[in-house]
């Protein structure tokens, strides 16, 4: 497995899953020209406010987006529609 760091975009991963050689899926941008393969879900929390994010992130655990959620079960259970036909989510608490 492919762990990602202890902080993404100055927040605390508190679980994380990675996809393997296949990807979870595709993030195609508003363009519709550009797109990054999604490896690395990160469920995370920023230090100060608490807040809750779901970083979808490319093979390098960089973050290609983000989304904020009110709990850590709400950003497990509503992955993307684009991610549910990729490789299955498999999520692993960060120690």
């Amino acid at each position: 497995m492919n762990k990602p760091p202890k902080l993404i975009d100055g927040a605390e991963v508190l679980e994380w899953a990675w996809s393997g050689e296949k990807p979870f899926g595709i993030l195609r941008y508003e363009s519709g020209t550009a797109a990054s393969e999604i490896y690395g879900l990160a469920i995370c929390r920023y230090p100060k406010s608490g807040e809750i994010y779901r970083f979808s992130c490319n093979s390098e655990w960089e973050t290609e987006s983000d989304v904020q959620y009110q709990s850590v079960e709400e950003a497990k259970a509503r992955l993307p529609l684009q991610y549910r036909g990729g490789a299955k989510v498999n999520w692993c608490k960060y120690e």
